[in-house]
């Protein structure tokens, strides 16, 4: 494996450089609430995660990315996927992106977990500047999750991204900046440690 693929550990999720073996798991995860049905989303149906990744690797290979699969280390089960995008070492910046988890995952600790490992080796290791997210204009479950880990908004990119069923996409951008981190972390480390799921997770057989 090229020594830039990285991995990251928490208590709950593992963050493994994308493999081709994880492709039938992902497919699953996917599976578990339909995910690529809803319009807003780029998350790969079993049709599509062959391209899909294609697509990822060809961006890693560039350079542009470093994708993620998800995983439940208590289970030790394949539940998503995400990635580092839209790589800009000169100027040191990147993007979070790419990001579904299977809907049974979905609004628990996996996700304010994954994003606190994502930007604390981005602005701790990788010595980002900023970090950016974006969005669909509607995805507002997105939004309000992008907002909810203390990221602010830039502003709306208009008639952005044509879509691939022909969809003119406006996205919202979001931004994390290095001075402002410290509190961002505090508060993710503190809703990490406040939230429920995290305990009755634990205690699941």
């Amino acid at each position: 494996m090229p020594s830039h693929y990285i991995t990251l550990v928490g208590q709950h999720a593992l963050l493994l450089p994308l493999e081709h073996d994880h492709l039938e798991d992902l497919s699953k995860a996917a599976s578990d609430g339909l995910l690529w049905e809803l319009f807003f989303t780029t998350v790969p149906s079993p049709n599509t995660i062959a391209s899909w990744f294609e697509k990822a690797m060809e961006q890693q290979t560039k350079d542009l990315a470093r994708v993620f699969t998800v995983i439940d280390k208590e289970r030790n089960q394949i539940i998503g996927s995400t990635r580092y995008c839209n790589m800009d070492s000169a100027n040191k910046r990147l993007e979070i992106g790419y990001t579904w988890y299977a809907q049974t995952y979905q609004r628990s600790v996996f996700n304010t977990e994954c994003k606190l490992l994502l930007l604390t080796h981005a602005f701790e290791i990788m010595d980002c500047n900023a970090v950016e997210f974006r969005t669909d204009w509607f995805n507002q479950r997105s939004q309000k999750a992008i907002e909810r880990l203390g990221a602010k908004r830039d502003g709306v990119l208009r008639s952005h991204m044509i879509l691939p069923d022909g969809r003119v996409r406006d996205t919202v951008v979001y931004s994390i900046l290095k001075h402002e981190w410290p509190g961002v972390k505090a508060n993710l480390q503190f809703k990490l440690s406040r939230d429920p799921s995290s305990s009755t997770h634990l205690s699941k057989s």
